[in-house]
């Protein structure tokens, strides 16, 4: 279980900490040919969710890491299952079913991330 969680966790904190360091640093023209939905959503709430992006991608492996607060993980986890709730939900309110795959495989990471968390921690 424990290797497991590491294994799962480390490749959702690396993929968060680069999706979200890419929407808290770059403009909209930069992030609109990867994330064709920032057109949608005004800037500063793009910001705020790459924010927490970040955030929860440390959460993910800086409790458990250090053994302060573990549950900090569990809860980074279920952020990032309601992110990639609210990213389905949009995609397909713009007609985008087609997109929601990667959406649907972080949804599932992150729900197992949870799991784990919960018997492991």
């Amino acid at each position: 279980m424990e290797l497991a969680y590491w294994i799962i966790a480390g490749l959702l904190a690396v993929f968060y900490l680069y999706a979200g360091g890419k929407k808290v640093a770059q403009s909209k023209e930069q992030l609109q040919p990867m994330m064709g939905w920032v057109d949608q959503i005004p800037m500063p709430l793009v910001r705020t969710i790459g924010v927490l992006e970040v955030l929860g991608a440390a959460g993910l492996i800086l409790p458990p890491l250090t053994g302060i607060a573990a549950w900090l993980a569990v809860a980074a986890a279920i952020g990032f299952v309601l992110i990639q709730a609210g990213g389905i939900a949009l995609h397909l309110s713009r007609g985008e079913a087609r997109l929601i795959g990667l959406n649907i495989v972080l949804l599932a990471m992150a729900a197992v991330t949870v799991w784990l968390g919960t018997t492991w921690l």
